[in-house]
């Protein structure tokens, strides 16, 4: 099987590179080979591979940003994903899509499922959704896969942030009161491939039967500022956390109040996801 990959540099790409290995030959491309905002390019780069499978793990990921580059971020996270579909579906390939937990806006009090009503707070939530949309109505062959607040140890991400300011500062002020679960972009990267193992023995009729959104984030649930204490007492930090509210910390874009995602779909149907925790501590070691 011909696998193109795209955003292979990134936090879940780097990951995915080494998961997919076996499944077939991986053609790799990080932003400069492959530059989502240039959908003309993403339209010649699958004519040109014809693959049978897309993974899609580049994103506009810059929260806070999009609100000042709102076309830029709709490029990137929504009219690119669409074109890809539509290529997928003239070339014959699946496309596997990475999404978000930003498509909604953290009014329930249990955690979301795949059936529950959207309503981005952001710039940044509203093009995921729109890029979930253009592919479910492609017509192609896909899955997609929402995760939420993903680390490791690369790229820019909350991990990364806290270690650096752990060895700055002697406290930290994180918020307190946004609740979900830090989930591992190897966690992300290992599950996306173990179902692609069983579509690849499955065939067409797999992804018929299966084609569709899933939830992928570790399980439990923590705040922002429960994940930084973990983070220092996994790494022997001294530095201390001092929880704050959302309304202390003021940013650019709104951030949903509850991030939670049901797995319970996934988890039946294809595997089991760890505990958040129990992530963190395999990550850091």
């Amino acid at each position: 099987m011909k696998i193109l990959l795209t955003g292979a540099d990134g936090q879940i790409g780097y990951e995915l590179l080494r998961c997919l290995q076996g499944l077939g030959e991986i053609v790799a491309c990080d932003r400069k080979r492959l530059d989502l905002a240039d959908l003309d390019q993403v339209r010649d780069a699958i004519r040109s591979v014809q693959p049978e499978l897309i993974v899609n793990a580049a994103a506009y990921t810059a929260v806070d940003r999009a609100e000042s580059e709102p076309e830029l971020a709709l490029r990137v996270n929504a009219q690119a994903p669409g074109v890809m579909a539509l290529q997928a579906r003239e070339v014959g390939a699946a496309l596997v899509h990475f999404s978000t937990d930003y498509v909604f806006g953290g009014d329930k009090d249990e955690p979301y499922t795949e059936g529950d009503r959207t309503g981005p707070l952001n710039v940044y939530g509203e093009t995921k959704l729109l890029g979930e949309q253009a592919i479910v109505s492609s017509g192609a062959p896909y899955l997609i896969l929402r995760t939420s607040w993903v680390y490791g140890m690369r790229g820019n991400n909350f991990l990364r942030t806290m270690l650096r300011l752990a060895a700055e500062r002697e406290e930290v002020r994180v918020v307190d009161d946004q609740v979900g679960a830090p989930t591992w972009s190897r966690t992300v990267a290992q599950t996306a491939a173990h179902i692609l193992v069983q579509a690849q023995v499955g065939g067409p009729k797999w992804w018929r039967d299966n084609r569709g959104t899933y939830h992928l984030s570790a399980q439990g649930e923590t705040s922002w500022a429960g994940f930084a204490q973990a983070i220092m007492e996994e790494s022997a930090q001294a530095c201390r956390v001092v929880p704050i509210a959302s309304s202390d910390y003021p940013t650019l874009a709104r951030r949903a109040r509850n991030s939670r995602l049901n797995c319970a779909k996934l988890t039946h149907r294809f595997c089991r996801l760890p505990d958040w925790r129990d992530a963190l501590a395999l990550c850091m070691r």
